[in-house]
Formats: structure tokens, sequence, C-alpha cells
């Protein structure tokens, strides 16, 4: 298959198929899945057949997403020999392939697809079934949408770093974050944007924290990151670091650039802490120091 990828003003990738790409023998007798990541029905497996499968609002869509953003008929994935190809039927959103905008791409083991705001992750193996598990297990630690760790996630680990440092007298600190004024993102440039803007916020995240970090969606806008082997000193330094990165990107949908800030509060772990839960209190309050001050700071 020539896969001829051409960006046009609205940032549309077409894929212009000729013939069915060469895969390794036997790829022919292998079965493709969606499992949705993100949204209603978490962890709803979507089997691929020979048929179409149709995603829409429509009742008669073989998958049904009663949401706003999804047009009635809004796209369909076909089987083209050893592939499968999503194709856009003109929805009024448009279908997303690994975040890009598309008219017709053939799909690859992996691949995420967002219609409205559901995320499916495209699945195709000669065993699929242990892969359709291990999607499921990650999906028990990791946020569908930012890919960071999950409030599930986050409550486990500061447990765990709160008894190692009773144990060992070993320092950890706490950043709490949320995005300022979110709700005038979305209710300015839509749902979809501020998904967006939310998708975008945890790749940044995900780049700049160490490796011993633990950074984690804890809400709906609100992000922790749980510090280990640092006090509150280094804490408020990487918070500093964090906030001014996230003020100097540019956060973009369809084109339309969304500016971005966020106001942290941070805490450290001292002896007089009985529960991480008191941890978590301490630095949302200086979370909320930082809201009052006039926002886009850190308060440590």
């Amino acid at each position: 298959m020539e896969d001829e990828r051409t960006t046009n003003p609205n940032k549309t990738v077409v894929t212009v198929i000729t013939k069915a790409p060469k895969q390794d023998e036997g790829d022919g007798s292998r079965e493709g899945c969606l499992v949705i990541i993100y949204g209603d029905d978490l962890g709803r497996r979507v089997p691929l057949g020979p048929e179409p499968t149709v995603l829409g609002r429509s009742s008669k869509c073989d998958v049904q997403l009663d949401q706003e953003s999804v047009s009635r008929n809004h796209a369909r994935i076909s089987r083209h020999r050893t592939a499968y190809v999503i194709s856009d039927l003109g929805s009024t959103n448009g279908t997303y392939v690994n975040d890009e905008l598309v008219d017709e791409v053939v799909l690859r083991d992996g691949d995420q697809i967002k219609v409205g705001r559901t995320i499916f992750k495209f699945i195709v193996s000669g065993n699929m079934e242990a892969q359709y598990h291990e999607e499921i297990y990650r999906l028990m630690t990791v946020d569908g949408l930012t890919e960071l760790h999950n409030k599930r996630f986050f409550n486990e680990a500061i447990d765990r770093e709160a008894s190692r440092s009773r144990r060992y007298s070993r320092a950890f600190s706490l950043v709490l974050f949320d995005i300022d004024h979110f709700k005038k993102i979305n209710d300015t440039f839509g749902h979809l944007a501020g998904d967006s803007v939310l998708r975008q916020l945890g790749a940044l995240v995900r780049g700049k924290v160490r490796r011993d970090d633990v950074p984690a969606r804890t809400g709906g806008e609100e992000f922790s990151v749980i510090v280990p082997e640092v006090s509150l000193e280094g804490a408020i330094t990487l918070a500093e670091k964090l906030r001014q990165s996230i003020e100097g990107a540019t956060f973009r949908f369809e084109g339309t650039v969304i500016p971005v800030t966020v106001s942290m509060g941070v805490a450290e772990w001292t002896e007089d802490l009985q529960d991480p839960a008191e941890l978590v209190k301490r630095a949302d309050e200086r979370l909320y120091e930082a809201k009052r001050a006039g926002r886009n700071r850190v308060c440590g």
C-alpha cells in the first residue's frame, strides 16, 4: 500500500489506499478489536470482523456513542484484506488517530482513535486475548486521556512513600496543581478542546518530571506529582520549573492557540503527619493560597 499523507490548512491527514500493505505471512488470519480506554464503558472490547463497523450517535450504528460531539454516522472501520482502515464519514468534529485529524488512514497495532470524547485503542495481534487483558490491567493504573497515573495508583503510591519515609526517615514531597480557569476554556472552546488541553498537558508533565517521580491525574483538571527523596525546597524548585514550562508551552486545538497556566501547592512529609491524607490536605491548602494570590504561581 502506498501510504501518502498530506497536510491541508485544516490539518487533515489523508491516506490514499491503493493496495493492502505487506505484512507478515499469516497476518490475514489476525482479528482486530477496539478497547475503550477513555470515556463511558471503560474497558469495553469491540470485535472487528470482516464487515464494516460504524461508530456514531445513531442507535443504528454498530458502536453507539451518545454524545453531542459525535455525529450520527461518525466513522467507519473496514477490513481491506489484511489491513483495517478507518474512514471519517463527514463528521462535524472530526475523527482523530494518535491526535491527528484524519479522513482515511490504515490502522496500526496500538493506534489510539478519538471519536467525540471517547478514546479507543486498536489492537490486532495473533495473541489478542493476552494483549487485551494486558490493556485492561494498564487501565487500572493509567488515565486514558492524559496517560498519567490515575487516582487509584496515586493513592497506593503515596501510601507506599509514607511508609518508606517512616521506616527509613527519608524525605518526600507532594506537588498538587490544577489548570487555571479550566471551566472558561471548556465554555469558550468546547469540551473537545478541553480534553485536548488535558492530553497535551499530560504529555508535557511526563517529559518534565524525574524518572522516580509519580505524576498523576487525580481529578478533572487536577494533577499531582509525588517527589521521592526531595525536601520542600527542592520540590518548590521542581514545581516552579514545571509551572514555567506550562506557561511557556503552546497548546493548540484545531489550529487555535489556547493559553494555559496552572496554580501549584507544595508540601513535604514531616514527622508530625499521621496519614498521607494530611499531606494531601496541606498541599491542597497551599494550592488555594496560590489561587487566592492571583493564580499562575507556586506556594509552598
